[in-house]
C-alpha cells in the first residue's frame, strides 16, 4: 500500500517532469527519468530525518525538561564543588544562588497559590478597609513620634545633621508654595516616597548589611567597566589615558551589555518588580511609575520607550512625572563614566536608587494630578521589547546606540569648557574694569548657591566650594562637575595642603559624599532640549504639553538630587579618615587607637612581592609606601611577614 508520502513525492516527481519539459521541450524522457531517480533517492535519505525532526516537536516538552534537568544537574555539582573547596571564595555565589532561588519560589507561589493566599487575607483586609481612616492617622503618629525620637538621640553626637534634616523641609515647602496646584496635592505619594527614599538610604548608609552589600556591588562594577580596557586597549593603544579614549568606551560597552540585558528581558523584570513596590505604596499609576523606574538603570530619554504606546493617553501629571524621573537620576551607561573619574561606585547607585522614590513624591508635590489616568483601569501593563532577533545583534545595536551618546558628550563637554572659559574671561574683564579681576562664573555660583549646599549640611567653609559644583552642574552639565568634584578627591588623597593661595584644594569625605548625591541627576539646562525633542519624537501629539512643563519637571528633579544629598546628609557618618590621622601626627604611636587601625586598614591593602602595591584608596595616595614603613615600625605585630 502506497503511503501518504510516496504519493505525495510522485505527485512532486510528475510536476518536476512537466515544468521540465515546459521550460525546455528539447529535454529527453530519459533526462527527465534521471532527475526523478534522484528525487526518489534524496526523499529515503530525508524520510528518517522527517521523522526525527517530528518526534522532536511532538516530545519537545518532554526535551526541554530533560535539558534543564543536565543544566540544574550540572549547576548543583558546580555550586558544591565550589563551596566544598573553599566557602568563603564562593560566598557571593552562595548569595546569588539563594536569590535566585528564593525570587523563583515566590514567583511558582505567587503563580499557583496566589488567588488561595489572597482569599486567606481577605478578612483582614476587609476589616483594615473598614478602619482605614483612624490606622492610618495612628500609623503616621507613631512614624512622626519613631522620627522625632530618632532624630533627637542620632544628632545629640553630630548636630550638624539636623541642618540637612532642616534641608528637607526647605526643599518640601518651596515645592509645595510653588505647586502648580496646591489645593490638588495627594500627600499619599509624596510621604511614601520619601518615606522609601529614607528606608533605602538607612539601610545602603547605615546597616553594615546594606553598607557592604552596596560596596561589593560598586566594586563589582568597577571590576565589570574594567573590561572595557580589552577593547578599548586594543583600539586606541596608548591612548587609553586621555579622557576620550577611558571613559566614553565605557559607556558603548555598557550601553551594549544593557541590550543584551534588555533583549533577554532581566531588565524588563527587574523594573517591573520595582514599580510594583512603588506602586503599592504610593498610589501612583503603572505608567508613571514604570517609567521611574526604568530610570534607575536607563537614560531619560530610553526610560519612556518602556510605556510608548501609553504615553498619548496620559494625564499632564504623569508626563510631568516621566520627565522629573529622567532629570533626577543618571543613565547606568553614564554612571559608568563616573565611576571611571574615581567617584564612589556605591554611592552612586544608592543615589540612583533612592531618586526614583523621591521623583515621584516631588512631582506629585510639584505637579498634582487633577485629571483621571487612563492607566489606572488597566490591570496589567505590557511593556515594549526591543525588535532584535537574537543576542548578537542585540549586543551590536546596543554599541551602535552608543555612538550618538558619546558624540554628544564629548560635542557638549567640548563646547561648554570652550564657553565656560569664555564666560570666565569676559567675567574677568568685566570685573576688572572696577578693580575686582578675580570675578569668574564659579565664583558667582559659590556665592549664589552657598546657602543651598550648606542646608545639604555641607560645612560653612566648604560650602562655597560645593556650590560652584552645584552651578557648574545646572548650568554646564553633570560631566563637568563630577570631573571637578574628582579632582577635589585626588587632592586629598595626594595629601595636598587643604588651602594654597586662598583656594581651597579639597574637602571632607562627608562633603564628597553629600555632593555625590546631589550632582546625581540629568537636570541641566542643556538637557531641556534632549526631552523634549526625545519625548516629541516618541509622541508627536503631546509636543506642546511637553514643552509647557518640562521647565517645571527641570528644576523639580533639581530639588529631588537635594533631597538626595540632605537625606545622605542625615545619615552619612564619617568613616575615620587614615589620611588625616597619617598627616597630623609627629610619631607613630601604637598606643593611639585612630593609628592602629589606619595602619590595620594600610596592611590589609598592601601586596608585597618585593615590590609594594596597594589597592583600594591606599592605591592614589602619594605617601603610601612613607606611612606603610612607619606604620610596620609601630603596630606590625599581626603583619611582620608582610613588613619583611
Amino acid at each position: 500500500m502506497m503511503s501518504h508520502d510516496d504519493s505525495r513525492l510522485q505527485l512532486c516527481c510528475a510536476a518536476v517532469q512537466e515544468d521540465a519539459q515546459w521550460q525546455n521541450p528539447a529535454v529527453t524522457s530519459s533526462e527527465v527519468q534521471v532527475l526523478t531517480t534522484m528525487l526518489m533517492k534524496m526523499s529515503k535519505v530525508a524520510k528518517p530525518l522527517n521523522a526525527t525532526q517530528d518526534y522532536v516537536k511532538a516530545h519537545s516538552q518532554t526535551f526541554k525538561y530533560i535539558v534543564l534537568g543536565i543544566l540544574g544537574a550540572g549547576y548543583v555539582a558546580y555550586f558544591i564543588a565550589a563551596c566544598v573547596l573553599d566557602f568563603q571564595r564562593a560566598t557571593a555565589l552562595v548569595v546569588l544562588t539563594c536569590l535566585a532561588v528564593v525570587i523563583q519560589i515566590l514567583g511558582l507561589v505567587y503563580e499557583y497559590k496566589g488567588e488561595s493566599i489572597r482569599g486567606c487575607f481577605e478578612p483582614v483586609n476587609g476589616c483594615f478597609q473598614s478602619n482605614l481612616k483612624w490606622i492610618k492617622w495612628v500609623f503616621i503618629l507613631v512614624i512622626v513620634v519613631l522620627l522625632i525620637v530618632w532624630l533627637a538621640v542620632d544628632t545629640s553626637k553630630r548636630p550638624q545633621q539636623l541642618i540637612s534634616f532642616g534641608g528637607v523641609c526647605m526643599f518640601i515647602i518651596g515645592i509645595y508654595v510653588f505647586s502648580a496646584h496646591r489645593s490638588k496635592v495627594k500627600w499619599r505619594p509624596v510621604l511614601w516616597g520619601l518615606g522609601l527614599q529614607f528606608c533605602i538610604g538607612l539601610f545602603v548608609i547605615r546597616t553594615h548589611p546594606g553598607f557592604v552589600a552596596f560596596e561589593w556591588l560598586g566594586d563589582q562594577v568597577k571590576i565589570f567597566l574594567d573590561y572595557t580596557k580589552a577593547g578599548s586597549s586594543f583600539v586606541f593603544g596608548n591612548l587609553i589615558d586621555i579622557f576620550a579614549f577611558q571613559a566614553l568606551p565605557i559607556i558603548v560597552f555598557f550601553s551594549s551589555v544593557m541590550s543584551i540585558l534588555y533583549f533577554l528581558g532581566v531588565m524588563q523584570w527587574l523594573i517591573l518588580k520595582i514599580s510594583w513596590v512603588m506602586q503599592i505604596t504610593m498610589g501612583t499609576s503603572p505608567t508613571e511609575t514604570l517609567s521611574v523606574a526604568g530610570n534607575i538603570f536607563v537614560g531619560q530619554t530610553e526610560a519612556p520607550l518602556l510605556i510608548r504606546p501609553y504615553l498619548k493617553d496620559m494625564t499632564k501629571s504623569e508626563i510631568h512625572a516621566v520627565m522629573t524621573g529622567g532629570f533626577a537620576t543618571i543613565a547606568g551607561s553614564v554612571m559608568g563614566a563616573f565611576i571611571s573619574f574615581g567617584i564612589d561606585a556605591s554611592h552612586l547607585i544608592s543615589a540612583s536608587v533612592m531618586a526614583a522614590p523621591c521623583a515621584l513624591a516631588m512631582s506629585k508635590l510639584s505637579f498634582p494630578e487633577t485629571e483621571e489616568s487612563a492607566s489606572k483601569s488597566k490591570q496589567t501593563i505590557k511593556v515594549d521589547f526591543g525588535d532584535e532577533g537574537n543576542i548578537l545583534e542585540a549586543a551590536s545595536s546596543g554599541a551602535s546606540a552608543s555612538i550618538g551618546l558619546c558624540a554628544n558628550i564629548a560635542a557638549n563637554l567640548i563646547a561648554f569648557l570652550a564657553i565656560l572659559e569664555f564666560i570666565n574671561k569676559s567675567f574677568s574683564w568685566f570685573g576688572g574694569m572696577v578693580g575686582y579681576p578675580s570675578l569668574t562664573f564659579e565664583l558667582i555660583c559659590s556665592y549664589v548657591f552657598m546657602p543651598v549646599a550648606f542646608m545639604m549640611g555641607i560645612p560653612y567653609q566648604e560650602s562655597f566650594t560645593v556650590a560652584e559644583l552645584l552651578g557648574t552642574k545646572l548650568f554646564l552639565n553633570e560631566f563637568v562637575a563630577y570631573e571637578k568634584l574628582s579632582a577635589l578627591k585626588t587632592n586629598r588623597l595626594n595629601g595636598l595642603d587643604a588651602v594654597i593661595d586662598g583656594q581651597l584644594q579639597w574637602i571632607s569625605v562627608r562633603s564628597e559624599t553629600i555632593t555625590t548625591y546631589a550632582l546625581c541627576g540629568f537636570a541641566n539646562l542643556s538637557s531641556l532640549g534632549i526631552v523634549i525633542g526625545g519625548l516629541s519624537s516618541i509622541c508627536p501629539s503631546r509636543r506642546s504639553d511637553i514643552s509647557a512643563i518640562v521647565l517645571r519637571a527641570m528644576l523639580t528633579g533639581t530639588c529631588v538630587t537635594m533631597v538626595n544629598a540632605c537625606i545622605a546628609g542625615i545619615l552619612f557618618v564619617p568613616p575615620l579618615d587614615c589620611l588625616n590621622v597619617f598627616q597630623n601626627i609627629n610619631h607613630f604611636n601604637a598606643s593611639s587607637s585612630d593609628i592602629t587601625s589606619c595602619c590595620q586598614d594600610l596592611f590589609k591593602n598592601t601586596v608585597n612581592n618585593g615590590t609594594l602595591t596597594f589597592n583600594d584608596i591606599w592605591n592614589n595616595v602619594a605617601n603610601a609606601t612613607l606611612y606603610f614603613k612607619q606604620c610596620c615600625q609601630c603596630c606590625s605585630v599581626s603583619f611582620e611577614a608582610l613588613c619583611q
